[in-house]
């Protein structure tokens, strides 16, 4: 099996007209991807080294994600929109070259898994020359029926084709299709449009490979996997199945989730065993988190990494490039931007912290906030290690403290701090006995005068 080549040709020229958007179908997202990313993902873990993906006329931004995602992909332009069979061999050019296995897929079906695209390969190693994914499913109506006499699949007939008994079959077609390399392009090809509208359907390759006395066989996925998106609401369906799919993956591997269906997780969320996620936690993109590590509720971490033992929340957020060592703390209301913590090092309250380095053993009091920002460019804080920086400080960058400084409460510090120093950067405080009583006075006065 992992010496066969295989050329994938993912569909993807669709308007999305249904989903009433001028952006791409296949662009709208699951987990944080574009859909077409999913199907991208799942061929690359399923050894397919050759992928081509079809395109209606001014795609460019989904041709350059394509390119992003998968360099070594071919994209090809759909110029007219006349069936599937029609699209396919838009990438003729790929098709010229040998593969064992040609895989045509949907840009438009995310949750298909490498494990069934590599059991639709095994189906064409052990001999079949055209193979089809279908799915069980309790309502059938709209799709179309896979017709099977003694395990060949012997015709695929669309609903407003079928028979009475013919709509009873619970077996219906995904769309997914897999040749044998050598009949790819001549099946293709022999698609005509003979039909009321007047498209070349990739589905009529079924009856012309049993024509030529080829096998043909069908292989079955789930409803679920094989699901495609054509309006925002299949859209959220498949948002909610991907979720369920990543939940229990995640409790799968040895974490704890303790309400999953408050956990929403990127496409990319990667937890190591003994995570444990309390509820109404969000993953963006770009997140890691080690063993031991406790998300707690309401937090929301994006482009994160989280050291093991950490604890992050409730209410916190990370945002990218935060980087949290071993063992460190990240409080209520506390956000973290392009900044690490070192190992045992702690924000626990009300503060800000971006662009900046947190030693080790650090402590980062309530409502202090890093000013890395100054209308113009961004600049960097950092604190060194075993240092104290009291609550309700502000540290303007760029500027650096030194191991074991301790700033007291209420500063204001804009010069660089030295090792082991005390830090004041507040005025003294005054105080005028008995003045209070005459202010209040004075401004009961104006209060009453406006009124």
């Amino acid at each position: 099996m992992t010496a066969r080549t295989c050329l994938s040709i993912i569909l993807a020229a669709g308007l999305g007209t249904r989903m009433k958007s001028s952006l791409p179908k296949v662009m709208h997202e699951i987990g944080g991807l574009p859909l077409v990313g999913h199907v991208l993902k799942a061929l690359a873990a399923a050894g397919s080294e050759r992928i081509a993906v079809v395109t209606g006329p001014e795609a460019s931004a989904l041709e350059a994600f394509v390119y992003k995602q998968a360099p070594d992909a071919r994209c090809y332009v759909q110029q007219d929109r006349l069936g599937t069979a029609h699209a396919a061999l838009a990438a003729r050019p790929a098709l010229d070259i040998d593969a064992d296995d040609v895989l045509v897929l949907f840009g438009d079906t995310p949750l298909v898994t490498p494990e069934t695209i590599a059991m639709v390969r095994q189906v064409l190693a052990d001999g079949a020359d055209l193979a089809v994914l279908g799915f069980e499913t309790g309502k059938p109506f709209g799709y179309g029926r896979l017709l099977t006499e003694d395990g060949r699949l012997v015709a695929i007939r669309e609903e407003k084709d079928a028979s009475e008994e013919e709509r009873r079959v619970t077996f219906c077609n995904s769309g997914i299709m897999g040749f044998a390399g050598r009949n790819a392009l001549s099946l293709l090809e022999a698609v005509g449009n003979d039909n009321a509208k007047g498209e070349y359907y990739l589905t009529d390759a079924v009856e012309i490979a049993n024509a030529r006395g080829l096998k043909v066989v069908a292989v079955s996925g789930t409803e679920t996997e094989t699901q495609g998106i054509n309006t925002r609401a299949q859209l959220a369906s498949c948002e909610a199945d991907f979720q369920e799919r990543m939940r229990q993956g995640a409790m799968d591997k040895g974490c704890t989730l303790l309400a999953p269906q408050t956990v929403f997780f990127s496409h990319d969320t990667h937890l190591e065993a003994d995570v444990l996620i309390e509820q109404n936690v969000v993953f963006g993109p770009g997140v890691k988190v080690a063993g031991g590590a406790r998300i707690r509720a309401f937090s929301h971490l994006e482009g994160a990494v989280v050291g093991p033992g950490s604890v992050v929340g409730p209410y916190a957020r990370l945002r990218p490039g935060a980087v949290l060592e071993a063992d460190t703390r990240i409080g209520n209301f506390v956000e973290v931007k392009n900044a690490t913590f070192g190992a045992g090092a702690k924000a626990n309250h009300l503060s800000y912290v971006g662009d900046a380095s947190v030693g080790s053993g650090s402590n980062i009091g309530a409502g202090t906030i890093t000013c890395n920002y100054d209308g113009f460019l961004k600049h960097r804080t950092e604190i060194g290690a075993g240092s104290f920086v009291g609550s309700n400080s502000t540290l303007v960058a760029p500027v650096k403290l030194g191991d074991g400084v301790f700033v007291a409460a209420g500063s204001v510090i804009t010069d660089d701090v030295l090792p082991d120093a005390l830090a004041f950067g507040r005025s003294r405080q005054s105080v005028k006995e008995g003045q209070a009583a005459a202010l209040r006075r004075r401004l009961k006065a104006e209060k009453d005068r406006k009124s």
